[in-house]
């Protein structure tokens, strides 16, 4: 059973739909007494970090949430913003993060002469560090799609599980154990997010 965190700061619709389609089954959770029979859990999110982070205390689920990590040892992936709230902070706000990696969010500053916009959106592809469950039957020509201002930057090289390019390098797939976080949709990346999906169900 994987429990998709609801929060009010995503569109459920798509990530339950895709989990659905792969033939797994997944509920939305917005309470810490739904959360505490999780088995995986999947944190959605789009938009700012400090309203993620409210959003999430408003409903008690902080603490939870971090037990369930960091001492159940459950899996656990963030996609997008949930990825960027693994952290500890976001230059975006104030607020402390989730704190379940050693990393922080910097927003992108492309060079004028780049002709970069942000937010970064669109199609990219991710370069892996190394092999992983998560990764199993993807490589350097899988796609994925991007809608972000903001970007992870890990204390420690070895949670960076897979980079992408945008001006300048960003950890686009973290590991840490248990923990996992992509900053694209997989729900919204076709047969590229699926299979990332189905390995994350198959943990």
């Amino acid at each position: 059973m994987i429990s998709v965190i609801d929060y009010g700061v995503a569109n459920l619709g798509s990530m339950l739909n895709m989990l659905r389609r792969l033939g797994v089954e997944a509920v939305r959770v917005d309470t810490p007494e739904a959360l505490a029979g999780a088995g995986k859990i999947v944190l959605p999110g789009i938009g700012a970090f400090d309203h993620g982070m409210a959003a999430l205390a408003e409903r008690g689920l902080i603490e939870p949430l971090r037990r369930k990590a960091i001492e159940d040892k459950v899996p656990i992936l963030g996609v997008c913003l949930g990825m960027q709230m693994m952290g500890s902070r976001s230059e975006e706000g104030e607020a402390s993060g989730l704190g379940l990696i050693e990393a922080t969010c910097k927003r992108f500053r492309p060079a004028e002469s780049s002709g970069l916009k942000v937010p970064h959106m669109g199609w990219s592809t991710i370069s892996p560090h190394r092999a992983s469950p998560l990764l199993a039957e993807l490589d350097e020509q899988s796609r994925f799609y991007f809608v972000h201002s903001y970007h992870l930057v890990c204390s420690r090289p070895e949670n960076v599980l897979a980079h992408s390019q945008y001006g300048v390098d960003f950890v686009s797939v973290i590991e840490q154990g248990n923990i996992f976080g992509v900053q694209f949709h997989p729900e919204k990346s076709h047969r590229f997010g699926m299979t990332l999906l189905r390995n994350f169900a198959s943990l």
